[in-house]
């Protein structure tokens, strides 16, 4: 059986694998870096130099780069949102190449339609995300805002929201949605929507 040194072996290789699991590069990080300070007090109580400074330089890398997420986490700059042709054959791939995540999360949406307004979520110029709106007069109803797993810790729903001002810049003063799944309707709580007659609400 094995003794208590080893079980704390045992446990810092299982959080090292479970952190390759995480599609979220913030809980990759956070979990990579609990494994790695794990694994460095293991090498210490066998007393192998070799594990303790692989593992303390890993969690110094996983402390710089957690220091960057959350330092640049739901700022201006993370994340830019910006209006597309909802006719635009990227925005169609995007959402076709993500529609098994998008059904798990929102599985009431359909397909984008010529009626739809269209935002991209980008980050670094690249597309992590699709919003889309149907307008009705100063009120819009959202049929989709996705984001992909890698960047749904990073706060791209308080951009859309808060300073982006893109409904704003469409003529939508409130916003509504529906939430199938409580994931779907968490997330709407957390980015301040109130729930009236089933139906999410937000002023913008």
């Amino acid at each position: 059986m094995p003794d208590a040194v080893e079980l704390i072996g045992y446990l810092a290789s299982a959080l090292i694998v479970l952190s390759l699991l995480m599609a979220s590069v913030l809980r990759l990080r956070v979990v990579n870096l609990v494994g790695s300070a794990v694994f460095t007090a293991y090498g210490v109580l066998i007393g192998s130099l070799p594990v303790v400074l692989t593992n303390g330089a890993i969690v110094c890398i996983n402390v710089y780069y957690l220091f960057r997420l959350l330092r640049d986490r739901g700022g201006a700059g993370y994340f830019e949102v910006v209006a597309t042709d909802v006719n635009a054959p990227v925005l169609r791939r995007f959402v076709d190449f993500h529609r098994d995540d998008i059904r798990g999360f929102q599985p009431d949406f359909t397909e984008v339609s010529p009626q739809h307004l269209a935002w991209f979520v980008l980050r670094d110029a690249v597309p992590v995300g699709v919003v889309l709106a149907r307008r009705d007069g100063e009120v819009g109803h959202l049929d989709l805002d996705y984001v992909t797993p890698a960047h749904r810790d990073f706060t791209a729903g308080q951009v859309l929201f808060g300073d982006s001002g893109v409904f704003r810049g469409a003529g939508i003063a409130r916003v509504t949605a529906d939430a199938v799944t409580t994931d779907h309707g968490r997330y709407l709580a957390r980015m301040g929507f109130t729930r009236d007659d089933g139906r999410w609400n937000r002023e913008v």
